[in-house]
């Protein structure tokens, strides 16, 4: 009984050393995984503030909220299994759904391209539902717009995740990208907390009694509408590098090398003329080569594929 026992417990310790080393490997690729997503993270950060401005101060938590809680949903329903899916069952078909994703980025660039070149009209519009008594449906809209674009820029960010993963079991791949999903929907959405509360924040410090609290509390209220616009410009020029570089890296994966090239030899030829700052500037250059593609996708989309496929959607629910 004694022995039986005994084998009992050397059978736990050998289970719990898998399940410890399974642990560390979990960490360690989340770790991996993390990093090599961050430039999405990134993206995303600097898009989502955009959909706030324009609301109610008391509207600007529970938007950025509903957005987290859409984005959590987005990563751990419906993303995180299909990548399990994919990875296991159809790893083709994962390059196609990315340069999908893409397109979808670019064409929601050259929107906010296009809406930028006629701002009169979209703040109108704006004014107008706000005016009318119709701000709840704006409030619906903004955030569903902002959940459909989380879903592309979550999709890249789990995509690129199982790309990093170098383990083959399948507990440590959904344990890492679980992971990777929780941190970076908390990241994300409370770094954009704080910058669409930065403003309250610098009227209760430019009400305070210190001379050094009252300027830091100014510079951040006159600061920040500043600060928005031009990370709503940010968000926008993320989506279309985004997007491009997605599309110009599945095409080389399908023997089309000649948008890769060309923007290689730009970033090649900026780092060669300071050297000094060569990988800044080469990749400045590759990121605005990347930018320039992806508006030009997304003017393809709007312009050409659009106006084809709408008719077609519509016919399609209607049937």
């Amino acid at each position: 009984m004694v022995s039986g026992l005994l084998a009992l417990l050397d059978d736990v310790v050998a289970l719990a050393k898998v399940a410890a080393a399974s642990l560390d490997d979990a960490a360690t690729q989340t770790i991996k995984a993390s990093a090599k997503a961050t430039g999405v993270v990134i993206d995303d950060a600097a898009v989502t503030p955009r959909y706030v401005v324009g609301f109610a101060a008391e509207r600007e938590l529970p938007i950025v909220g509903r957005i987290a809680v859409g984005s959590l949903k987005n990563k751990i329903l419906f993303l995180l299994p299909a990548a399990l899916l994919l990875s296991a069952f159809a790893p083709w078909a994962i390059m196609p759904l990315l340069m999908i994703g893409g397109v979808f980025l670019c064409f929601e660039g050259y929107e906010k391209v296009h809406q930028m070149m006629l701002p009169d009209n979209s703040h109108a519009k704006a004014a107008h539902a706000t005016s009318s008594g119709h701000a709840r449906d704006l409030e619906e809209k903004t955030v569903a717009g902002a959940i459909r674009t989380d879903f592309i820029l979550s999709a890249e960010i789990i995509a690129i995740s199982l790309a990093s993963i170098s383990s083959p079991n399948i507990l440590v791949q959904a344990l890492v990208l679980l992971t990777v999903g929780v941190l970076v929907t908390a990241g994300v959405y409370g770094v954009v907390a704080a910058i669409v509360k930065a403003d309250d924040l610098g009227v209760y410090l430019a009400q305070r009694r210190g001379k050094i609290t009252r300027a830091i509390g100014q510079v951040t209220v006159h600061g920040m509408p500043p600060f928005l616009k031009t990370l709503s410009f940010v968000g926008m020029v993320a989506m279309l590098w985004v997007g491009g570089g997605i599309i110009i890296h599945g095409l080389q994966t399908y023997g089309i090398d000649a948008p890769e090239h060309v923007t290689h030899v730009m970033s090649d030829a900026a780092r060669a003329v300071v050297p000094f700052i060569g990988g800044l500037l080469a990749w400045l250059v590759g990121a605005t080569a990347s930018a320039v593609f992806g508006l030009v996708m997304g003017a393809i989309t709007a312009l050409a594929v659009v106006p084809v496929l709408t008719p077609l959607w519509r016919a399609v629910r209607h049937a």
